[in-house]
C-alpha cells in the first residue's frame, strides 16, 4: 500500500509510536506520591469489592490486595515500559501484547463504568491492530536488530 507521503508500513509505524507516546502519557500524568502510596490500588480495590462478577472480586482479593505498593509499581512501571518499547519497537510483539492485556484487565474492571471505557477500547483496538499487521517493521529497534 503506497499514500502519498507514508507507505504502509510507515503508516504503522507511526500508529506503534502514537501508541507508544499514549502508555507514555499514562504514566507521565500520574501523581506518582499519591499513587505509589496507594491511591490508584485504593481507587481500584473500592471498584473490585463492588464488582458483580465474583471471579472479578475475588482475583483482586487474591492477587493485587495483599500487595498494593508492589502493584502500584508493576501497573506505572508497564505503562513506562510499554510505552518505551512502542516509540522505539524495541520487543515490539510483546510491549503490543503487553498493553492489550493491561487494557483488557482494566475494562473487565471497569466493565459497568461506561464513561471509562473509550480509551483502553482505542488502545486494545490499536494494540490488536499493530500487533496483527508487524507494525515494527520500520522505524524500530526490532527492524534494525532484526529482531521477530
Amino acid at each position: 500500500m503506497q499514500t502519498m507521503w507514508l507507505s504502509g508500513a510507515e503508516l504503522l509505524a507511526v500508529l506503534r509510536i502514537g501508541l507508544g507516546l499514549w502508555w507514555l502519557e499514562s504514566w507521565r500524568h500520574k501523581d506518582k506520591k499519591t499513587w505509589f502510596g496507594g491511591g490508584g490500588i485504593g481507587w481500584a480495590a473500592g471498584i473490585a469489592e463492588k464488582h458483580r462478577w465474583t471471579a472479578v472480586r475475588s482475583g483482586f482479593d487474591v492477587v493485587v490486595k495483599p500487595r498494593p505498593q508492589t502493584m502500584a509499581y508493576v501497573v506505572a512501571y508497564a505503562e513506562l515500559a510499554l510505552g518505551l518499547g512502542l516509540i522505539f519497537g524495541f520487543l515490539t510483539p510483546i510491549a503490543l501484547v503487553g498493553g492489550l492485556l493491561l487494557n483488557l484487565i482494566y475494562l473487565v474492571l471497569m466493565i459497568h463504568d461506561v464513561a471509562e471505557q473509550g480509551q483502553n477500547l482505542m488502545m486494545a483496538l490499536i494494540s490488536v491492530v499493530a500487533l496483527f499487521a508487524s507494525s515494527w517493521q520500520v522505524w524500530s529497534l526490532d527492524a534494525a536488530l532484526g529482531i521477530f
